[in-house]
């Protein structure tokens, strides 16, 4: 295991800046794209299911690679990885923002989630070899702000480049943007981020990679095509052999196992019962808010006709009661009242959509921002309570020796999780609205689908609020053994601030 630095060098907060910016580049470029996709769908002609794939293809590739960018840089070097990774995001961005059609744009956005996956790994490892134990603490405090910032500036800063339109660019200003502060993170990078690897690192699953990037092509491609080709058979066919492709997955992992004990996923892991529960959180949770986004997004800018900064500005009450219950649940709820807290934020966020749905369904497509507003607050306050101490109380049960192999587990299934509620969108959303509406059909059928899709986030989150029981009661903290004392070089680690 690669020690921690013994002489801190000043330099070290010059490196936390950089990876900290790439951090924060990734999680802004999630929500940002959200929020011009109704300009994309406009300017450069794409389909409903190029639409889906602009966002699920992100987060598909990102989800695959995850586990496999963090090993890569436990083998070759953190510092050369995330290079790697930012050099590769930041050409993938050009990429995005010159595309000439959809179908680059698509083929952009894969890559830019595969880049992603190389260097969003890397960040919280380069924090662990960087910085003494002591000041840790305070960085992963650090690390929680950038992601507050991030769930807040995102739509914000996609609707004003957006409506700007900068030099007549449209919607490719959200990519673009990316290219100055890629190349300063690259350049700045190299110079000051110190080197480090896990000498003991697990080798590389190939054969595991590809088949649970199978498995989710195979379910999630004919979802999003299914409705635009008339659900041909062969569609359900491909559907029902994913499920043949998993089990391949599973006995494939544990012949790894016993062959030379580094698979791709530890199964070992589902028998911890608050693990395996968890990871059934977070699946469902990544559907919720895969549906959510996209479909709230469709249904602002073009059933209600609103511009991109009016439905930026709209979601502004969501994101800062997200980032502020985020803070309070960490810092004082969940100490003292548990795994009732991410409960309660389930039941929040249903009351929150309950709310939406009746407003919608009340005002019509007469309806305003502040109406939305409280809706949209309850379910911030429930989702912030969630995403924060989540992966804390996963993890609470998991042996210190599997805990960073865990933690890039949790989040890869999230992103399959929203792959796949991207994929449902076709679904839930576009299957309840007409091929051919006339102008003064559009608003009420998008509210129609809107409140349609809501109801199903509804059952979603239910099930969450169910399967919560399986965690534990109160996350444990610094218990010997336990998922707060785990080896930081154990393996891939992106997670949410631990609680302290």
């Amino acid at each position: 295991m690669t020690s921690p630095v013994t002489t801190p060098d000043r330099r070290r907060w010059f490196a936390l800046a950089i990876v900290m910016t790439a951090a924060f580049m990734d999680l802004v470029d999630v929500t940002i794209v959200n929020i011009a996709i109704p300009s994309i769908q406009r300017e450069a002609g794409a389909t409903v299911s190029q639409i889906q794939w602009i966002t699920a293809g992100y987060a598909l590739a990102f989800a695959a690679g995850l586990i496999t960018g963090g090993r890569l840089g436990d083998i070759y070097g953190r510092k050369r990885l995330f290079l790697i990774g930012i050099a590769g995001f930041t050409l993938a961005s050009a990429l995005c923002g010159f595309a000439a059609n959809p179908e680059m744009l698509v083929a952009s956005r894969i890559l830019q989630g595969g880049m992603a996956a190389m260097m969003v790994p890397q960040v919280l490892s380069i924090v662990h070899a960087t910085f003494p134990a002591e000041e840790r603490g305070k960085v992963f405090g650090l690390f929680g702000m950038i992601v507050g910032l991030g769930a807040v500036s995102g739509p914000l800063l996609g609707a004003l480049l957006t409506e700007w339109n900068l030099f007549g660019l449209e919607w490719r200003p959200i990519f673009l943007i990316n290219l100055p502060v890629g190349i300063a993170g690259l350049l700045l990078g190299r110079k000051f981020i110190s080197e480090s690897k896990a000498p003991r690192a697990l080798k590389l699953d190939l054969v595991g990679v590809v088949l649970v990037t199978l498995g989710l092509l195979m379910l999630i491609y004919p979802l999003t095509r299914g409705r635009e080709l008339g659900w041909p058979v062969w569609g359900h066919v491909v559907m029902g052999s994913s499920v043949l492709v998993f089990g391949a997955l599973v006995a494939y992992e544990k012949y790894k196992t016993r062959r030379d004990g580094s698979p791709l996923v530890e199964l070992s892991l589902f028998k911890v019962k608050s693990f395996a529960a968890g990871i059934a959180v977070q699946i469902v949770f990544g559907v919720a808010l895969g549906v959510f986004f996209l479909v709230w997004t469709m249904y602002m800018q073009v059933g209600l006709g609103w511009t991109a900064l009016h439905a930026g500005l709209t979601g502004v009450p969501f994101s800062i009661a997200v980032s502020a219950a985020a803070g309070i649940s960490v810092q004082k709820l969940v100490p003292k009242f548990g795994r009732k807290v991410l409960q309660t934020g389930a039941l929040a966020m249903i009351a929150g959509l309950l709310l939406y749905i009746w407003e919608a369904g009340r005002y019509g497509a007469g309806i305003a921002s502040w109406q939305m507003a409280l809706p949209l607050v309850v379910m911030g306050v429930g989702m912030g309570l969630i995403v924060a101490p989540l992966t804390d109380a996963v993890l609470s049960d998991v042996p210190r020796e599997h805990a960073g192999s865990a933690s890039g587990l949790i989040n890869t299934m999230q992103q399959m999780g929203t792959a796949l509620g991207l994929g449902l969108v076709s679904v839930v959303f576009f299957g309840t609205i007409g091929d051919h509406l006339a102008p003064t059909e559009v608003g009420q059928a998008f509210t129609d689908a809107f409140r349609n899709s809501l109801w199903y986030v509804v059952g979603v989150l239910a099930v969450i609020f169910l399967l919560m029981f399986a965690l534990p009661g109160r996350p444990a903290q610094h218990v010997e053994g336990g998922a707060q004392d785990a080896d930081p070089e154990a393996g891939p680690v992106k997670k949410e601030p631990e609680l302290v």
